[in-house]
């Protein structure tokens, strides 16, 4: 019987968790930016007063 690879398994496992880990980023970033021009403005900075 052959014997498990495990270091493969390792490295695909390391592979698919990286690639999850980047579409997550994705997903947030373009949230972000949806939700930055959904409000038509930047966000005010922490410590100011929005103006209005």
């Amino acid at each position: 019987m052959a014997k498990p690879n495990y270091q493969y398994q390792k490295r695909q496992k390391e592979l698919e968790k990286k690639k999850k880990q980047e579409e997550k980023r994705k997903r947030k970033l373009e949230k972000t930016e949806a939700d930055a021009a959904a409000e038509g403005a930047t966000p005010p900075v922490e410590g100011e007063t929005p103006a209005g």
